[in-house]
C-alpha cells in the first residue's frame, strides 16, 4: 500500500515537471513575444496610421482628401543629440523648442514614442533622412493632414486636431496615441469611427546605431493598416458654394433639403472660416483667432441657434388647428379684440387661405385662443391648460423641443413650451393662462427653433404630413452602407387633407403676399412663408422658409439672417435664388443675385446667436 501511494505521488511530480517543461518550450520555442520584448533594442516597432476616409458631394465630387506627411518621434530612453545646434538648423526649430520638447517627452514616459515635430512635408523627410543616423532615439511615421477641395462647407464638415489629453485617458477602446489626430467637431467627429480607420503595425530590425537593417521576419508579424471609409454626403458642394457666396457679409444660416429623402442639400453658417486654416502645423494659432472672433465663426448656427420662428410658425398653428378640427379652412377671424398689430391687407373675408397669404396676425392670435379653450372645462386657468397640453403634443410631432437626429454632434433641443415649463415659470398650476402665453400665436414668446428644424418643417409640408430625419451622410464605405434610421419616414400625425389650404396660401404668399419682388422666381412655382423673429437686440432677424417646386417639391429651404428685418425683403429673395440656382442649374435674375451677394447686414448685428427665450408680455410683430 505504502508502494503504491509513493508511485502515485512520483507520477504527480513528473506531470507537474512535464507541464513546466512543456511552457517553457512554448516560451522560448513557439512564442516569440518574449523574443521580441528582448530584442527591443534591436527591433523597431512602427505604427502605421492609417489614411482617414475621404468626403464626397451628392455628385461623387471630391470635399476633403489627405496630403501624406510626416511626424518625428522622440524616445528619451533612446534619443542622444550630439551636436544640438546642427539638429535644430536641419529642422528649423530653436534650442528653447527642443529642450522644452524634450522635457515633455522624459516627463511623458521615458520608453514610449513622444511626438517631437509633426507634418513635415515629403521635401522636408527627404531632406533630413541621411541624417537622421547621427539622432538615434528619433523615429518617422508617415500620418497626413486633410486638404479642402473647397472653403465652403466647413462648420458641417467640423475639422480634425490633436486628441487632447483628457480624451486619451478617457478612451474606451485604447486605440488612441498622444499626438494622434481625432475628428472634433461636424461630421468629422460624429463618424469618427468610420473615418479614423484601423491602424497597422510595422517591425524592422535596427543596428546599435539605429540604422534600419530590414523587415524583422520578413514582415510576418506586421499588421497592414485599414484606411478609414470613405463618407458620401447628400450635400450639393456647388449649391453650397452659392449659398456661402449669398451669405458673405451677414450672419445667420442655410439650411436646404430634398424632402423625399431627408439629404440635406446644403448647410451655410455664416460667417463661416477657411477650413485649411485648421489643418497643419498652424492649427493653434488660427484657431485660437476663430475662437476670439466676436463673430463666432466656428459655431454651426443651422443645428444649434437658438431663434424665435416668428411668423413662419403659423403653419404650424394652421396644421394643429385644422387636425383638432377646431378650425377650417373656411375660418374667419377679424382683428378686432387682438392685441397684435397686422400688415395692411384686405380683411372682408379673412379665411384661412388669406391669413397664411398675409401672414395675419389677429387671425393666428383668435385661432390659437380657440385652440386652448375650446372642448376644455373648467376655470380660464384649467381650460388653458388642458388646451396648451394638446397643442403642445401635436407641435412636439414637428420636431419642436426634440432633437431630429441629425447627424451632427451639437443639435440642440430648443425650447416648447408646454404645461410642465409654465407651471414652473409661473411657480403653480392655476397661475396663468391664454393671456400671458398669446404670443405662441404667431411664434414668439418662449418658443425657440433652431433653422435645421424650420427646413424640416418646409419638408414635412412638402410632403404633406411626413419627413425621414435629415441628414449629411447618405452612405458610408465602398458597400454604401446606410443607416436606417436615415430612411425611414416620421409621421407629424396631420392629415394629409389638411396641408392643401396651408400650401396655397403659402404659393400666394409668394405671389402676391407678404414677399417682396425680389423673392419672386419667373418660372418657377414656390411656396413660402415670411417671418419676423423678434430680437431684444437690435433689428429683428428676417426669416423664411420654402419648398419647390409646388408639385413633386425637389428642395425645402430654410434662410436666417440676422438683423435683417422683415423676411419677404432679406431672407425670401436669398432662398428664392438657392432653389433657382438647385432647379435650373443657373441663375436669370442676375440683378438680384449681385445685389444679395454683395448686400450686407453686419452693421446691425448686435447678437451673434439669436435672443435667449424669455418671456413675452405684448407682441408688436410687423
Amino acid at each position: 500500500m505504502f508502494e503504491g501511494r509513493r508511485q502515485i505521488l512520483l507520477l504527480f511530480f513528473i506531470i507537474i515537471g512535464l507541464v513546466f517543461l512543456g511552457k517553457l518550450f512554448f516560451l522560448q520555442v513557439i512564442d516569440d513575444s518574449y523574443e521580441k520584448a528582448a530584442d527591443n533594442n534591436a527591433i523597431r516597432k512602427i505604427i502605421q496610421i492609417p489614411f482617414r476616409g475621404e468626403v464626397y458631394d451628392r455628385h461623387h465630387k471630391l470635399i476633403v482628401y489627405n496630403t501624406p506627411v510626416y511626424d518625428l518621434y522622440i524616445t528619451p530612453r533612446k534619443a542622444h543629440v550630439r551636436d544640438t545646434l546642427q539638429f535644430c538648423q536641419l529642422f528649423g526649430i530653436t534650442r528653447a523648442y527642443f529642450d522644452s520638447t524634450c522635457k515633455q517627452a522624459r516627463a511623458y514616459s521615458r520608453v514610449k514614442p513622444f511626438l517631437f515635430l509633426k507634418h513635415l512635408s515629403k521635401e522636408d523627410f527627404a531632406r533630413v533622412q541621411d541624417a537622421m543616423v547621427d539622432f538615434p532615439g528619433f523615429t518617422f511615421t508617415t500620418t497626413a493632414f486633410r486638404t479642402y477641395q473647397s472653403k465652403a462647407f466647413s462648420n458641417a464638415l467640423g475639422y480634425v486636431a490633436e486628441i487632447n489629453p483628457n480624451s486619451l485617458q478617457n478612451q474606451k477602446d485604447d486605440y488612441y496615441r498622444q499626438g494622434d489626430y481625432v475628428g472634433v467637431s461636424g461630421i468629422e467627429s460624429f463618424y469618427e469611427e468610420d473615418l479614423r480607420g484601423q491602424r497597422g503595425v510595422k517591425y524592422r530590425m535596427v543596428n546599435s546605431n539605429g540604422v534600419e537593417k530590414g523587415d524583422f521576419k520578413e514582415g510576418r508579424l506586421d499588421i497592414q493598416p485599414i484606411a478609414g471609409k470613405n463618407l458620401y454626403t447628400g450635400v450639393d458642394i456647388r449649391l453650397q458654394e452659392y449659398a456661402d457666396s449669398l451669405m458673405q457679409h451677414k450672419v445667420g444660416s442655410v439650411v436646404a433639403i430634398e424632402p423625399s429623402t431627408g439629404e440635406i442639400l446644403t448647410m451655410v453658417s455664416a460667417p463661416s472660416y477657411d477650413p485649411s486654416l485648421l489643418a497643419g502645423r498652424n492649427f493653434s494659432k488660427y484657431y485660437r483667432d476663430l475662437a476670439l472672433d466676436p463673430m463666432k465663426p466656428l459655431l454651426n448656427r443651422p443645428p444649434s441657434a437658438y431663434y424665435r420662428p416668428g411668423s413662419t410658425f403659423k403653419l404650424i398653428q394652421a396644421l394643429v388647428g385644422l387636425q383638432l378640427g377646431i378650425i377650417t379652412p373656411a375660418s374667419v377671424f377679424t382683428h378686432a379684440g387682438a392685441p397684435v398689430k397686422c400688415h395692411s391687407h384686405n380683411t372682408s373675408h379673412n379665411d384661412l387661405h388669406n391669413a397664411i397669404q398675409w401672414s395675419c396676425n389677429p387671425y393666428f392670435y383668435h385661432a390659437f385662443r380657440k385652440i386652448l379653450y375650446e372642448d376644455t372645462q373648467g376655470n380660464t386657468y384649467e381650460r388653458s391648460a388642458q388646451g396648451l397640453q394638446r397643442w403642445s403634443e401635436l407641435v412636439a410631432n414637428f420636431g419642436f423641443g426634440r432633437k431630429l437626429g441629425v447627424d451632427l454632434g451639437n443639435e440642440k433641443k430648443g425650447i416648447l413650451p408646454n404645461v410642465e415649463y409654465y407651471n414652473r415659470v409661473y411657480k403653480g398650476e392655476n397661475t396663468w393662462k391664454f393671456s400671458n402665453i398669446y404670443s405662441l400665436s404667431i411664434g414668439e414668446g418662449e418658443l425657440v427653433v433652431n433653422p435645421l428644424k424650420m427646413a424640416n418643417v418646409a419638408a414635412i409640408i412638402a410632403n404633406r404630413g411626413w419627413y425621414i430625419p435629415p441628414h449629411l451622410v447618405k452612405a458610408i464605405g465602398d458597400n454604401k452602407v446606410v443607416d436606417p434610421f436615415y430612411k425611414t419616414p416620421v409621421s407629424v400625425g396631420i392629415d394629409a387633407k389638411h396641408f392643401g389650404v396651408v400650401i396655397e396660401g403659402m404659393k400666394d404668399a409668394v405671389l402676391h403676399g407678404t414677399v417682396g419682388g425680389d423673392g419672386k422666381i419667373p418660372d418657377i412655382v414656390m411656396c413660402g412663408k415670411t417671418g419676423t423673429s423678434q430680437n431684444a437686440k437690435g433689428e429683428d432677424h428676417s426669416v423664411f422658409i420654402a419648398f419647390a417646386p409646388k408639385d413633386n417639391p425637389k428642395i425645402a429651404i430654410a434662410v436666417f439672417v440676422e438683423n435683417a428685418g422683415f423676411g419677404g425683403f432679406a431672407a425670401a429673395p436669398i432662398a428664392s435664388l438657392i432653389i433657382e440656382k438647385y432647379l435650373k442649374g443657373k441663375v436669370d435674375r442676375k440683378a438680384v443675385e449681385e445685389k444679395f451677394m454683395n448686400k450686407s447686414y453686419l452693421p446691425n448685428v448686435l447678437s451673434v446667436t439669436g435672443p435667449r427665450p424669455q418671456k413675452t408680455k405684448k407682441d408688436t410683430l410687423k
